[in-house]
């Protein structure tokens, strides 16, 4: 029997009064590639933050593997890989030293860092001897998933992975990520662009107000619509049109 590669039950979490996550529940099935989507403050960082051990739920659990996050910390982060949204690095050192600290502290042989690194340095096009301090917003990104590949995790936990990343780089990590669910890994990752997650993933949720409002695999939530359409259906729209902004086209008159 599969176990599920991550499961979330009754999560809750509140900041000054206010509920960011609301009995949240989810299932993210073994070798799927799992897209999390809602609108900005819907809960999807805070989620994923607790579902990786970052941020401690006021109620609820989070398992990964068959693992506890907060019952078995070093367990289940062993077997996971984390790009936050905004993840700091130690961004004086290059993009190779940076690999072989991770590498290490991983617990990974020497020999074995040398050789990952090169290659996820070369598969994403990254100056191995160039300091991050100087990358580029979308190299940043890209060393950030290096440095969440290279232990070879069995789930991938990705927030925003595509921000700031070039066409070219994108459609990189897409193969990247293609290639590594078909090995058998599982790749969670969240967006706001609905293309991508229809193109890419095979499995979704959306969230809103820190709730599940749809999930499932991605023909099943679109229900015959655009994703984005059944996105706006469920989240809600725009409550005004474009006519509240009349004075912005006062200079075709």
């Amino acid at each position: 029997m599969t176990t599920d590669a991550l499961v979330l039950q009754g999560l809750i979490k509140d900041f000054d009064g206010s509920r960011a996550v609301d009995s949240l529940s989810l299932t993210v099935p073994s070798g799927s590639l799992f897209g999390l989507v809602g609108p900005n403050g819907a809960g999807k960082t805070t989620t994923l933050s607790m579902a990786t051990g970052l941020l401690r739920p006021d109620q609820g659990t989070a398992t990964v593997l068959g693992h506890d996050v907060w019952a078995d910390p070093a367990g289940a982060k062993a077997l996971m890989g984390v790009l936050p949204d905004g993840m700091r690095l130690f961004d004086r050192l290059s993009g190779a030293e940076l690999l072989r600290y991770v590498g290490l502290l991983r617990r990974l042989p020497a020999d074995v860092v040398a050789q990952r690194s090169a290659d996820l340095l070369g598969v994403l096009g990254l100056d191995a001897d160039k300091l991050v301090v100087d990358y580029s917003a979308g190299m940043t990104k890209k060393i950030g998933l290096a440095c969440a590949l290279i232990h070879g995790p069995r789930l991938l936990v990705l927030d925003e992975p595509f921000e700031a990343v070039d066409p070219v780089s994108g459609e990189g990590i897409r193969s990247i990520l293609r290639g590594y669910v078909q090995g058998g890994g599982t790749v969670i990752l969240s967006s706001h662009v609905m293309e991508l997650v229809e193109s890419l993933c095979d499995r979704l949720a959306v969230i809103a107000q820190g709730r599940v409002l749809a999930e499932g695999r991605v023909e099943d939530v679109r229900a015959g619509e655009s994703l984005q359409q059944r996105f706006l259906d469920l989240v809600g729209g725009p409550v005004s049109g474009s006519e509240d902004l009349a004075w912005l086209r006062s200079w075709s008159d």
